[in-house]
């Protein structure tokens, strides 16, 4: 039986089995090649400005490495990565989050007054703040499938697919975090002000 070039694997997943065998070269093509999509989805989730953005990405990277020997070669290698990249993010995420709820928000309210921007700005920084800061209050495997949804944009499948969920937990999982941040917006008026949600 002759092969069709859309049997074949793509030069990622080849690149990807090298560097899996050992392969130092390949090892770092891969991850020249992936590194810039890995970096956009940290700072999706973690935002740009981010005090962790530099350790996630090296975790993000160093995690991807590590889990090549477990790579099968049935996906694209980006998208491999990508999870390990949201999963890294969010976590890093939720310690920042308890680190910072035992600061002095006096403290942090000062050095944000001093930073002052447009006010737009202000309230797209305030929107994207809170909107983080939910995901970080969702479990780990509903924070994870959340953001792979909306930040990656990827469909069900993708994430059944990258996260080895079945169909129907991951739809599950969808569900369970619309529903938990449907109503933490729904009881904090701050929140649905600053998301500027409608009742």
């Amino acid at each position: 039986m002759e092969e069709r070039a859309s049997d074949l694997p793509s030069p990622l997943v080849l690149l990807a089995r090298e560097a899996a065998a050992g392969d130092s070269a390949a090892t770092s093509k891969l991850l020249r090649a992936i590194a810039p999509k890995l970096i956009a989805v940290v700072k999706a989730i973690l935002g740009a400005g981010h005090a962790d953005v530099d350790d996630a990405v090296q975790q993000t990277l160093i995690g991807f490495v590590q889990g090549l020997p477990a790579f099968r070669g049935d996906c694209d290698p980006t998208g491999y990565g990508r999870v390990i990249a949201v999963r890294t993010a969010v976590a890093i995420r939720k310690r920042a989050r308890a680190r910072d709820a035992k600061t002095d928000p006096a403290a942090d309210a000062d050095t944000m007054a001093g930073t002052a921007s447009p006010r737009e700005d202000t309230f797209a920084r305030r929107r994207k703040a809170a909107l983080r800061d939910l995901l970080a209050e969702l479990p780990q495997e509903q924070g994870e499938a959340i953001a792979m949804r909306v930040v990656l944009g990827f469909s069900l499948e993708e994430i059944a697919s990258q996260s080895g969920a079945p169909l129907n937990t991951v739809r599950s999982r969808l569900r369970l975090a619309k529903e938990r941040l449907r109503a933490r917006i729904e009881s904090d008026p701050d929140l649905r002000e600053t998301l500027e949600v409608q009742r």
